[in-house]
């Protein structure tokens, strides 16, 4: 089963109807909803926000003002995480070919700039990797890495005419260390890494910041789906609440990267500097 970092599922239906389906949505996020937004208020662009930390993201910025655009493949999810706020929804499959570029153009169209993205989506896979299907290698490092950098590169050009923006890269400790049996997601949040930091520097004076957000295990449906639970004693999991409340005060603060808990840099450091005693100690106790 593969399951999303956020903690939604994504079971790609086996049906010939799937095909229809992921089109429907494309072309939903290409048209956008009504007519254009008309907002003083601040836009927020998230990913992933049918559920978990997404959810949780776009609940905390509905709560400072700021206008909410939701993107996700359950249309039906998409309005429970909107319920009681102005948010509109952008129902897309970053899955498909031009799954980013129709959702990027549906946002600016309807709300006429983005201020901030914040870039959830993704998905994850455990198990060896000796017995990972091809298909599943695939589908993990296009959505959790390239779907990301195409929406990155479509939105990014507004910003940078603008002036000012943030983009927020929700990444995860094992893009820093490593995590055994996830090897190709942990190969894909490691992209997102180094892909956030060599952005940094590209976009130094221009007014654009970009956010690595760092959580550990979350407490979502993410390890009950997969049909393994978690059993280490540490880090124990943080709630979605926990880690949308370090994106907003990241985006906040300006900050570059933010760890959830902060105690997580620690592996990161002890690897660089020391990786034989990083990988005796993981292969003891990891």
């Amino acid at each position: 089963m593969t399951t999303t970092g956020s903690g939604s599922t994504y079971d790609p239906p086996a049906d010939p109807a799937h095909g229809a389906a992921r089109a429907a949505a494309s072309a939903a996020a290409g048209r956008g909803t009504g007519p254009p937004l008309r907002t003083d208020r601040r836009v927020v662009l998230v990913t992933g926000a049918s559920s978990g930390i997404g959810a949780a993201t776009a609940r905390r910025f509905a709560a400072g003002g700021w206008q909410l655009l939701l993107s996700g493949r359950d249309r039906r999810r998409l309005e429970e995480t909107a319920s009681g706020t102005s948010a509109v929804l952008l129902p897309a499959d970053l899955a498909a070919p031009d799954g980013a570029k129709m959702l990027a153009e549906a946002a600016l169209r309807k709300a006429g700039r983005v201020d901030v993205l914040v870039a959830g989506a993704g998905i994850g896979w455990a198990g060896p990797f000796l017995t990972m299907p091809h298909t599943d290698i695939d589908r993990v490092l296009f959505l959790d890495l390239n779907a990301t950098l195409h929406l990155v590169r479509e939105v990014l050009p507004s910003m940078v005419a603008a002036g000012s923006g943030r983009v927020v890269l929700v990444g995860s400790v094992a893009g820093s260390v490593g995590v055994r049996e996830e090897a190709v997601y942990s190969a894909a949040k490691a992209g997102l890494a180094a892909f956030a930091e060599a952005l940094r520097q590209e976009l130094r004076g221009t007014g654009v910041g970009v956010t690595l957000v760092v959580p550990g295990p979350v407490e979502t449906g993410f390890f009950a789906r997969r049909g393994t639970p978690y059993h280490r004693s540490h880090p124990r999991p943080t709630s979605p609440g926990r880690v949308a409340a370090a994106v907003w005060n990241a985006v906040a603060q300006g900050r570059d990267d933010t760890y959830i808990p902060t105690w997580l840099t620690l592996p990161a450091r002890v690897r660089a500097l020391t990786p034989r005693l990083y990988r005796r100690l993981l292969n003891r106790f990891g």
